[in-house]
């Protein structure tokens, strides 16, 4: 398994996921949801990027 992808992967999608309640309304950046989706995001790109490098195997 390749480590870089996986940190790279749960860099973009926990980013992505800390900016989503921004979008919402939510103006302040380290507010509660931020930090949720963040954490959220996280895990869901870490999950990706095990499947992605699943399929590069």
């Amino acid at each position: 398994m390749n480590k870089s992808l996986l940190l790279l992967c749960a860099a973009v999608f926990g980013a992505i996921g800390s900016y989503i309640p921004v979008l919402f309304g939510d103006n302040d950046l380290l507010s509660g949801w931020s930090i949720l989706g963040g954490m959220i995001g996280g895990f869901f790109g870490i999950w990706v990027g095990v499947k992605i490098s699943k399929a590069m195997n």
